[in-house]
């Protein structure tokens, strides 16, 4: 229990951080929708290459930050040993690609599409390479427990990329997508300038036995990263390309993208338990109990992200208007996005059996079967149904990932997950949202308020009975 606890805390650390950071986020959201015209598919380039960095950032990182977790915690490892060969890899990577994007700039813009905006691409190589480069040092951070100083820095970074937006689109008055590209170099240098007091502090000994023992357990892991991502942005990269009129593409990649903000609340929420839950998770893999302990930590972070689903879905009505209202017409696949964030919760959840017994060939297995389906979805149907078919290519992905990792799972390492509880708050969450849709759009908005706030209630309520401490509580009164 006081693991449990100590999870608990890291996660509300980490999720504060990552709460207020993506509220201020969202501020830009309003002011980009506002200020750059749909029509322009302005915002549509922004989405399309941030598509294309959160690919390349994956690639760099080469499964480095799960593969020092897992080895800083080997008993015959040495810790500084371990982060020092990581970050080798991860240096000589991040170097040679902005190297190659440099040199090769022209060709590669003329295909990306940018033959005439050599600058979006190459700014934003020398930010994969500099994020890529931060990856380590912010696991170390994590490894070490320092939730505070890890918070601080994103902070910062999203308070000084919120404060050179305004200062661009609202004190001068750009409407040039090129300035959102300009302020995250100058935000991301600006960290990794923060990270050279810790990395002086290294003991910068390279081990070669250890490193082809760790890039023998990384691959996988950057297989398995590379398909989840490709879940993730392979419609924002792909959409341009299977559209036949390009102009039309970028437009309605970039109303999508403003839609896809938004149902980003719940990869907010899976990306704070991330953060604690992963050196939590290799941290227990020695306690006897780590399976129950698993199981009860599967079951919060389910019936928590379905209470996220609801207020979101329960309040869009109002949420809506933090996009322009030429952006608001593709609003419906918030909800689900929103599911599809948590079904890769949950797989995120289920991998670590085939991590704790280094068979992380498993995840890249499902991970490619569930990215199969995705594609299938995105290049068949985009044609036809355009960005509803970016939504419900990432639901079919990530839940065929999470159910090939359940069931191979289960036979090949058991978690005895309370499986009963889990329906009943999924029929329940399932029942309420029914409700929430079949409210007529012609009743005032309200009373539409009114009444989805009830059904929250009602699911919150069924919480605070039967899975928080309420009882006790009302006991204690009692006496």
């Amino acid at each position: 229990m006081a693991n449990l606890k100590s999870l608990l805390k890291d996660t509300a650390v980490y999720g504060l951080s990552s709460i207020i950071g993506r509220f201020l986020n969202y501020l830009l959201v309003p002011l980009y929708t506002h200020v750059i015209p749909a029509d322009g598919g302005g915002y549509g380039v922004v989405t399309n290459i941030y598509g294309y960095t959160a690919f390349f950032l994956v690639l760099l990182t080469f499964g480095m930050e799960t593969t020092f977790f897992r080895f800083a915690n080997k008993d015959d490892e040495n810790p500084d040993t371990v982060f020092a060969t990581a970050m080798s890899v991860i240096t000589s990577l991040s170097l040679i690609f902005f190297a190659f994007i440099t040199l090769g700039a022209t060709p590669i813009c003329n295909i990306l599409g940018y033959s005439n905006h050599h600058e979006y691409v190459l700014i934003m190589a020398a930010v994969v390479a500099l994020d890529a480069i931060q990856a380590l040092p912010f696991s170390l951070l994590r490894y070490q427990k320092k939730a505070i100083k890890f918070a601080a820095l994103k902070m910062l970074f999203i308070v000084l990329n919120i404060s050179l937006n305004l200062f661009y689109y609202v004190y001068l008055g750009q409407t040039d997508v090129i300035y959102i590209f300009v302020a995250n170099i100058i935000c991301t240098a600006a960290i990794t300038f923060f990270f050279v007091p810790e990395l002086l502090r290294i003991k910068w000994h390279i081990s070669t036995a250890l490193l082809r023992r760790m890039l023998s357990y990384s691959w996988p892991i950057l297989l398995l990263g590379l398909v989840g991502i490709l879940n993730q942005a392979a419609d924002k990269m792909i959409y341009p390309l299977v559209k036949a009129d390009q102009a039309e593409a970028q437009i309605e990649l970039g109303i999508y993208g403003s839609c896809f903000k938004i149902a980003m609340i719940m990869g907010m929420i899976t990306q704070a338990f991330r953060y604690a839950y992963e050196p939590f998770v290799f941290a227990e893999s020695k306690d006897k109990n780590k399976n129950e302990t698993y199981a009860i930590a599967m079951k919060y972070f389910i019936i928590f992200t379905y209470l996220a689903f609801l207020c979101v879905v329960g309040y869009l009505d109002v949420l809506q208007y933090i996009l322009g209202a030429d952006y608001r017409v593709a609003i419906g696949v918030v909800p689900i996005v929103m599911a599809a964030e948590i079904m890769m919760g949950i797989y995120f959840n289920l991998s670590f059996w085939y991590k704790l017994i280094d068979k992380t060939i498993y995840g890249a297995w499902f991970s490619l079967c569930g990215c199969a389906v995705l594609l299938l979805v995105l290049i068949t149907l985009i044609p036809v149904y355009g960005y509803w078919a970016c939504a419900w290519g990432g639901f079919a992905g990530y839940g065929t990932s999470m159910l090939l990792s359940y069931f191979v799972g289960q036979k090949k390492n058991p978690i005895n997950y309370p499986l009963k509880s889990i329906g009943i708050y999924t029929a329940l969450a399932l029942v309420l949202f029914g409700a929430m849709q079949i409210l007529p759009n012609s009743w005032p908005l309200a009373a539409k308020l009114t009444i989805n706030t009830l059904l929250i209630a009602v699911f919150a309520l069924r919480i605070a009975i039967c899975d928080l401490p309420i009882k006790r509580l009302l006991s204690k009164f009692k006496h």
